[in-house]
């Protein structure tokens, strides 16, 4: 019978985050890897979504892990555990923007230019690319998004998100985050979405190999009592 991360993983699989958090709180540290197994995909994409650096995603990716740790007792259970923890990944990536003058150049650059350069850059779906080919082609284009609408993208169409709790992560309202994800469509060139189909929800993966790192580092950090 197989043991470890995987039987773990079965077991708890018909648990809700919300239970598990609980217990983690009474004790079972060891059943945060459940909650980061399940979330890092999610929050990953979101970070990357913001910040346009695989490499800062998964640092800000750990670094929301941590903090929602330190802090898991503030969870009051208002909202879902999972847009909590979204959230809390949405701050830090915005956080890190911040840092680096980022926003001041996004809100500089017209929406126009932006649709035109993106749309005079995109190659012919139909003749030029395979379904592999169009999911690394649409990566490029969600990229080359104003961050407000490459966000919210990210959540409401590539993690399925519902409009509700996209507004209560970014703080903005129901109406605004279908503007921004009507937007983000029509940058994006329909018939490149539609020709995408159902490969839109493998883009920006987070394989095997990079979960069990960031479980292993978020653990050893929480050890260390970072």
């Amino acid at each position: 019978m197989a043991t470890g991360t995987v039987t773990r993983m079965d077991v708890h699989n018909g648990i809700s985050d919300e239970a598990i958090v609980d217990r983690i709180i009474k004790g079972e540290v060891e059943l945060f890897e459940i909650i980061m197994r399940r979330h890092n995909q999610r929050l990953y994409r979101a970070c990357v979504a913001i910040l346009r650096d695989d490499s800062q995603a998964e640092d800000v990716v750990q670094d929301t892990y941590v903090r929602a740790y330190q802090h898991l007792d503030q969870f009051a259970g208002r909202s879902r555990f999972s847009t909590w923890l979204t959230r809390i990944a949405v701050h830090e990536a915005l956080g890190r923007v911040r840092g680096r003058r980022r926003f001041e150049e996004l809100d500089a650059m017209p929406e126009e230019t932006k649709q035109a350069h993106t749309a005079s850059r995109a190659p012919d779906p139909e003749e030029e690319f395979s379904g592999q080919e169009l999911r690394h082609l649409l990566e490029r284009s969600v990229q080359q998004l104003p961050e407000p609408y490459r966000v919210v993208f990210m959540l409401r169409e590539v993690e399925e998100s519902s409009t509700q709790d996209v507004a209560e992560i970014l703080d903005i309202s129901e109406e605004n985050v279908k503007t921004r994800l009507h937007r983000a469509r029509a940058l994006l060139r329909k018939s490149l979405f539609r020709k995408l189909g159902p490969h839109r929800k493998e883009i920006f993966a987070f394989p095997a190999i990079r979960c069990d790192r960031v479980v292993a580092n978020v653990f050893a950090r929480i050890h260390a009592g970072a």
